[in-house]
Formats: structure tokens, C-alpha cells, sequence
């Protein structure tokens, strides 16, 4: 069965390895959410010949948002700058809740037609189509014997 599952570098988990940062971890998931913030959401739909992809990105310009194949793996990246990084301006700010910087999500793309992958951006929701590799059907020969 083809599957499209998301790539996490992270759920690999060796449990031989001490982590001096794991209790850090929990303590952040804890005060903050699961969620990552250098992550984004999204729904993955199969439309039996391809998938599709959504991703929400408000807030993001169409030219901060890079879709790169390599390989196996498409990874999608999207930049947020904030005027609160540029030190002139940080005084007028009360709070900044805000999250800015480099947000990552990369796929396994290994059973897709990565040539035809098609990407639109609207209303802060990024929208890939990703077909599906066609499936070669075995035409019956006969191998003539010499």
C-alpha cells in the first residue's frame, strides 16, 4: 500500500543515548504545547490517483515559502521576520507573542511523480498536488528460446 507519512528526524528515539535536555523537553511541551513551534500543521488527503496537501501558513509572503525535492524527500520551508528583531524598532513593543523564524516540514515523496508536483498559496494556506507514480501493468511476452 502507498502511504504519504509526514518525516519527523525526531521519532527516532534511542533510549542508550543520555540527553542531558530531556527534562527540558517535557518542561517546555508542558508550559507551551505539544506542538513545535518550528513546525507547521497539515492535512494529507488521497484523491486515489494523487495526494494532496495543506498546509497552514498565515502571515507568510508567497516568496518566504521554498518547496525543495531532493531525493526521496520534499521539504517544504517558510520564513517569518518580525520587526521586533531589528533592535531600532524593539522599543515600541509592549509584547511580542508573536512567532517568527524558520518553520520545516519535510515528506516522503519516494511513490510520487515528483516532476508533477504543483504548488498554490492562497489566504495563508500553502495547497501541493502530488501525483502518484504510475504503475507500470506487466504486458504478457513470450521469450522466444534460441
Amino acid at each position: 500500500m502507498i502511504r504519504l507519512i509526514p518525516y519527523d528526524n525526531k521519532s527516532h528515539n534511542n533510549d542508550s543515548v543520555y540527553n542531558p535536555f530531556h527534562e527540558m523537553d517535557a518542561f517546555e511541551r508542558a508550559m507551551f504545547g505539544g506542538s513545535s513551534l518550528a513546525e507547521f500543521r497539515t492535512d494529507i488527503r488521497d484523491n486515489g490517483d494523487s495526494y494532496t496537501i495543506e498546509a497552514d501558513l498565515p502571515g507568510f509572503k508567497k516568496e518566504d515559502i521554498h518547496i525543495d525535492v531532493e531525493g526521496d524527500y520534499m521539504t517544504v520551508t517558510a520564513e517569518r521576520h518580525s520587526e521586533f528583531e531589528q533592535k531600532e524598532k524593539k522599543n515600541g513593543y509592549l509584547r511580542c507573542e508573536r512567532s517568527y523564524g524558520s518553520f520545516v516540514r519535510s515528506f516522503n515523496i519516494s511513490e510520487i511523480d515528483a516532476e508533477a508536483i504543483e504548488a498554490s498559496y492562497t489566504d495563508g494556506v500553502l495547497k501541493l498536488t502530488l501525483p502518484k507514480k504510475k504503475e507500470l501493468t506487466a504486458q504478457p511476452k513470450r521469450v522466444e528460446v534460441k
